[in-house]
């Protein structure tokens, strides 16, 4: 028999057919849709005249658009086009008012979109979050929007495979975020472009699937077509009783296919690479992209090069910023924190929010917000009265979305602005014109609104129990 990788196992049982320009046809399992891409796409569909072939496969969210701060109308033009289509086409609405409400990279596993085994298309670069339950998701273009819509399959040229093993422990205080940041700073923005990414070793095995969630999220930061990770007993026990996770005699059946879900011992990859996280300390990006980063007390680097393109793009970075070749980032005021976005909104990020800033004061000059990423993801940390502890400490509590991630709700930076932010994305601009964007985990953008300037989290952190 032939050996397989996850990969190989969830494509093969999707693919139906090869086409004469060399892509395969891959069925898709379901299609999750966020608002920003609902107008065009389906006015298209409209004017050609098409139906939805398997519109009960479909889910429309809104997240991008959505006004976060409490108080403010929860609508925009966007909301409201979406809201037409889903009732034109009878399609399942997750309305910004309902229960349901988020991100749509957190709700689709929240509820059961996303499951092991699974193939899930989504209008939104970061549609691979779900590879972390291992659900083999793609991020699509309008017009292959169309095409999944009216064909419920999506044409892909199968791309190669890369294993990234993750070895040794985590020290206390550092997550996810510092991982994927670490593998971007060392592989480059573009490591991954043409690849089906694999994670696997002792790292991930200890991660949580919120945390793995992190890391699979940041895979497209690197160029990753995709990512995944195999299931595991933690996979099983986080989808079992989900929205539309199956129940009764099914369940039985599902967690033993689930079980199978994983590479065979002497499969071979593409692409093979090990980095140990043993040593590893906080990440923040100094930069414009999210490779230009750094161990927390490393200092900017310097511009002695010989390489005259890099040299430009260090420059420009530089000056973006407002940073010296050489200085060091600790002590540099913050202006503002965002800690929320696909990337860190979870409940394990607001927990791990919480205890650093517990008993403390954001700084007096710092305008700090969380903005967890669903509503029910709200509600527990309310129910957990980590709420309470963040309101307390000087923080603004919002409701579900994207917030200053995506920037088109009107939530944004102000001109020169030093923002520390767990989201995934430091580009020129894209938190506010001239918005300065450190990229950090919840730990470290907590510390840094609490110190008013750039810190090291770990001095933050409580004892030990």
């Amino acid at each position: 028999m032939i050996s397989k990788t996850l990969f190989d196992k969830i494509w093969s049982t999707h693919s139906i057919g090869l086409r004469s320009d060399s892509k395969e046809l891959l069925y898709i399992d379901r299609h999750v849709i966020h608002e920003l891409h609902v107008p065009h796409a389906f006015s298209r569909l409209s004017k050609a005249k098409h139906t939805i072939r398997r519109k009960e496969l479909t889910v429309i969210v809104q997240d991008h658009t959505v006004p976060t701060r409490e108080g403010m109308e929860l609508i925009s033009e966007h909301i409201k086009i979406t809201r037409t289509h889903a009732q034109s086409y009878g399609i399942q609405l997750i309305d910004v008012n309902s229960a349901e409400h988020g991100i749509v990279h957190v709700v689709s596993p929240e509820l059961g979109l996303a499951l092991p085994g699974f193939t899930l298309a989504c209008p939104d670069s970061h549609a691979s979050t779900v590879g972390a339950i291992g659900c083999l998701a793609f991020g699509c273009g309008t017009s292959e929007l169309e095409h999944i819509l009216v064909t419920q399959t999506m044409a892909l040229i199968k791309p190669k495979q890369m294993r990234i093993n993750l070895t040794g422990k985590l020290s206390r205080g550092i997550g996810a975020k510092d991982v994927a940041l670490k593998i971007i700073g060392i592989l480059g923005v573009d490591a991954g472009k043409g690849y089906a990414v694999e994670f696997s070793g002792s790292v991930i095995d200890l991660m949580s699937i919120e945390e793995r969630m992190t890391l699979c999220n940041m895979s497209i930061e690197w160029s990753c077509r995709t990512c995944i990770i195999a299931p595991d007993q933690k996979t099983i026990d986080w989808c079992a009783n989900r929205n539309q996770t199956p129940n009764g005699s099914n369940w039985a059946i599902v967690k033993e296919y689930w079980r199978e879900l994983k590479s065979d011992p002497d499969s071979l990859f593409d692409k093979e690479i090990t980095i140990d996280c043993t040593n590893l300390a906080p990440q923040i990006t100094w930069g414009t992209d999210p490779s230009q980063v750094l161990n927390i007390g490393e200092l900017v680097p310097s511009l002695d090069i010989q390489d005259s393109k890099a040299k430009l793009q260090l420059t420009k970075a530089m000056d973006y910023m407002g940073l010296v070749p050489g200085s060091d980032l600790q002590r540099l005021n913050v202006d503002r924190v965002f800690i929320g976005s696909c990337s860190n909104s979870r409940i394990n990020d607001l927990r791990d929010v919480a205890e650093i800033v517990k008993g403390k004061r954001v700084a007096s000059h710092v305008k700090a917000l969380i903005v967890p990423g669903s509503t029910a993801t709200k509600k527990q940390a309310e129910k957990e009265g980590l709420d309470k502890i963040f309101k307390d400490a000087g923080f603004e509590w919002h409701r579900s979305g994207c917030s200053m991630c995506a920037g088109a709700n009107g939530e944004v930076g102000q001109m020169g602005e030093r923002c520390i932010s767990t989201s995934n994305r430091n580009f020129e601009n894209r938190q506010g014109r001239g918005v300065r964007t450190h990229l950090s985990s919840p730990q470290m953008a907590a510390a840094a609104a609490i110190a008013g300037h750039i810190v090291d989290s770990r001095h933050f952190l409580p004892p030990p129990i």
